[in-house]
């Protein structure tokens, strides 16, 4: 520029202006103005161009050191558009040359990552294809179809030739898969709601049932009734047990008013090991009134020891009986206690009156109660001040304060019967 007042190699300072030559066909362009000297607005502008550099510099950097370079093309062309308009003093083509070799490189992974993409897809097309609903598995079918789906997202872009023909082949494979579970589903509604009418119809003929004065006729069409439940076929769970509960019960009242009038008993049978549990009950509530409890409670010893091997289902098991069969050996282990300890303490026991019988046990069980009280408060406090978070510890500091309790409450109940025999 002849009118120039500083000449630089890559731009001039015009009228207080600085520019930057035009390269690569492209016209002188304004970059900036002077604001002090016009030696200062060169430099200033030279060492702009420095940033430009150190961008090119660091896309190259990151490039080589990412796994999937196909994903730094946008920003390498956002790049080069900047450079064209960035207001700097230097020598851009080498640095737009070398954005054209990166792009290059890119744009060749990109490729080769593009083919191996629609290879991937076209592999996940087939598994889609591949999949098979037996019976009425449609949930593993399902879970199935959105794994190969997830693989589908994660999978890269395919060329722009083939992407809008892929995307809607697997959409479509999607939209038929769920438009058959779809289809299968109303099916099956279907079906169980007929089996639900069916069920109801049933329901209502067994409570019609008890209007039939003729017992026999009304137990042959309940026998035809049930044979016919059984064959409807599986509704939801809860649904069922609902509506069986109900039939049973209508069921039930034909067959109770047929016994009724053929005089026949319906009493199931007992377990016998609940007929064994009973007969030590018996026993043991026998022994607790034994004069010789020492003696009796040898005999609970063993008949404890044989309860516990009984092992009685729980389904079957007899919450009153086991608490009766407890109760009657507490009462027998805590009468033999006071008896050792009368025993001990009092030789000539047998020659007292009854009365003084009577209020020897009394004061002596009131002691041993008194007794019992303070360990059951030092074992609440120990349990109270553990620090262990060991839950067997715990569980078995728990049992021990239960058993503690029960020996309490039994002695209390002695101490009670005793008091009311001598009119306390």
């Amino acid at each position: 520029m002849k009118n120039a007042t500083l000449m630089d190699e890559y731009g001039y300072v015009l009228d207080g202006k600085v520019f930057l030559k035009g390269y690569l066909g492209n016209p002188d362009r304004q970059i900036g103005e002077v604001k002090r000297t016009e030696q200062e607005a060169i430099d200033y502008f030279k060492n702009r161009f420095k940033i430009a550099e150190s961008k090119v510099e660091q896309l190259a950097q990151e490039v080589e050191e990412a796994q999937n370079k196909g994903s730094y093309l946008t920003k390498l062309v956002q790049l080069r558009k900047k450079l064209l308009s960035f207001d700097g003093l230097g020598d851009f083509i080498p640095l737009l040359e070398r954005l054209d070799q990166l792009e290059g490189v890119l744009s060749g992974l990109i490729v080769v990552n593009q083919k191996k993409n629609l290879e991937i897809k076209h592999a996940l097309l087939d598994e889609i294809r591949a999949i098979k609903v037996e019976g009425e598995d449609w949930k593993e079918a399902t879970d199935l179809l959105q794994e190969i789906k997830s693989k589908w997202i994660r999978t890269g872009p395919v060329d722009k030739e083939f992407q809008e023909s892929i995307e809607a082949e697997f959409q479509g494979l999607l939209d038929t898969f769920f438009q058959q579970r779809r289809d299968f589903f109303s099916e099956q509604n279907r079906i169980i709601a007929d089996r639900i009418e069916r069920y109801n119809d049933l329901l209502a003929q067994a409570d019609g049932l008890a209007r039939v004065r003729d017992v026999d006729e009304a137990s042959r069409v309940v026998r035809l009734l049930r044979a016919e439940w059984k064959e409807v076929g599986e509704i939801p769970v809860k649904r069922s047990a609902k509506l069986y509960k109900k039939f049973k019960r209508s069921t039930q009242r034909v067959i109770d008013r047929y016994n009724r009038v053929k005089g026949i008993s319906t009493t199931p049978p007992e377990n016998p090991l609940v007929t064994k549990q009973r007969e030590m009950v018996r026993e043991v509530e026998r022994l607790a009134k034994e004069d010789d409890i020492i003696q009796a409670a040898e005999r609970a010893k063993v008949l404890l020891n044989q309860w516990r091997e009984l092992r009685i289902p729980p389904k079957v098991a007899d919450k009153i009986l086991a608490e009766r069969f407890r109760s009657a050996c507490d009462k027998i282990f805590e009468l033999s206690y006071l008896a050792r300890v009368i025993a001990r303490k009092y030789p000539a026991f047998e020659i007292r009156t009854p009365e003084d019988q009577l209020k020897i046990k009394i004061r002596e069980m009131e002691w041993l109660i008194k007794r019992e009280k303070e360990d059951l408060e030092v074992t609440i406090s120990s349990a109270q001040n553990m620090l262990s978070n060991d839950p067997e510890a715990e569980r078995q500091l728990m049992g021990k304060i239960n058993i503690q309790r029960r020996k309490i409450t039994m002695k209390e109940r002695i101490l009670e019967d005793y008091k009311y025999q001598l009119g306390l």
